[in-house]
């Protein structure tokens, strides 16, 4: 096998047609990580988010989080503007005024009673496959889900070796403490394949290799199954300093104590797991050159409710953050070079990609 094997063609990261191809048979077909439970915490409590092309409504009733197609059903009017917000009993379009119960059942609209005929349920909210895990909410557009179990989990147990590691986190009963959205002029992909190798930590990430030493070497935490980067021999915590983190999650294995472990959900989430808090990112493709990526530090709800200060510990991944995206802005604009028509090369230490490519193109034909 040679030591290089060639990476996608430029125009899998500009094309307009490949992307919308994505938002089919990706984005719109695959669970999608739409928002953290604590966000729909309450009922009438919603958020809306993008998934592929569609704007989801996601809220809660008293019988659980329910998701939503964004359209009220009259006139297709858009149905929440709001990013998020409080409803108390019902949605009301501010079109034409049809109201839509919690579970999406419609349950008033002008001049109703000359409608008899109207069926509420069959006339109510289109609804979207749902589940609620690791203390997020997930989406999945397509009539017939895959499943859930063998993609989502699947996808921890293939890199942690078993699922119940990942539960050591106790992620569901964690508490947000940051949250920052990042707003990336460059393609999701991009965006994946920086996250899957670490031949670039030496050189933009000095910071994380200091915590990190095994970074250096160009050899991502990801590559092997179940392995964990061990922190330096000096470092105390996963903060921009070394200096000792906050309170340990308690459920914690002993043997995943002062490691760090880095997960790909495809198509659009990454998890970072240390000793004191988790990591989480959430990609929302918006065109082929743009992609929202929303990150939340979480933290043990003891250390949430303190107010402990953070900053230390927000700072290191934030910064890690920064510069992998501007390294893939860097990378996007000669995407559509003739140089890069026929793309470019993976090296040893990061052939693993290639794989994600074979996905990928398995995936939209």
């Amino acid at each position: 096998m040679s030591s290089v094997i060639p990476t996608l063609p430029g125009r899998y990261y500009t094309d307009a047609e490949i992307f919308a191809a994505e938002q089919r048979e990706i984005f719109e077909a695959m669970w999608f990580c739409a928002a953290r439970s604590s966000d729909v915490g309450t009922p009438g409590a919603f958020r809306t988010v993008q998934v592929g092309t569609e704007s989801i409504l996601i809220t809660r009733s008293r019988g659980g989080v329910r998701a939503f197609f964004n359209v009220c059903r009259h006139r297709g009017a858009t149905l929440c503007v709001e990013e998020s917000g409080s409803v108390k009993r019902a949605f009301s379009c501010a079109y034409h005024a049809w109201s839509y119960d919690l579970d999406g059942t419609l349950v008033a609209a002008p001049n109703m009673s000359a409608m008899p005929d109207l069926d509420r349920v069959a006339y109510g909210l289109a609804r979207v496959h749902v589940r609620e895990w690791l203390g997020y909410v997930w989406v999945c557009l397509a009539e017939e889900p895959p499943s859930f179990e063998e993609t989502v989990m699947g996808a921890v147990t293939e890199r942690l070796g078993a699922l119940e590691l990942i539960d050591n986190y106790s992620p569901d009963a964690l508490g947000l403490g940051r949250r920052i959205v990042y707003d990336v002029k460059a393609n999701w992909k991009l965006i994946v394949e920086n996250f899957m190798e670490c031949y670039h930590c030496a050189t933009i990430h000095p910071e994380l290799v200091e915590v990190l030493p095994e970074f250096a070497d160009g050899y991502a935490a990801q590559y092997y199954v179940g392995h964990g980067a061990l922190f330096g021999e000096d470092i105390q915590g996963f903060t921009v300093d070394g200096s000792p983190g906050l309170d340990r999650i308690p459920s914690l294995a002993e043997e995943q104590d002062r490691r760090y472990y880095a997960i790909t959900i495809k198509p659009q989430v990454f998890i970072n797991l240390v000793p004191d808090h988790v990591i989480l990112h959430r990609m929302y493709p918006l065109a082929a050159d743009r992609t929202i990526v929303e990150c939340d530090w979480l933290y043990t709800a003891d250390v949430v409710a303190s107010g402990k200060d953070l900053d230390k510990s927000v700072e290191l991944f934030h910064r890690v953050n920064e510069q992998d995206f501007e390294a893939c802005e860097r990378c996007q604009p000669r995407m559509s070079s003739r140089l890069y028509a026929k793309g470019g090369v993976l090296v040893p230490s990061e052939h693993h990609i290639g794989a994600f490519h074979e996905w990928v193109l398995e995936k939209i034909g």
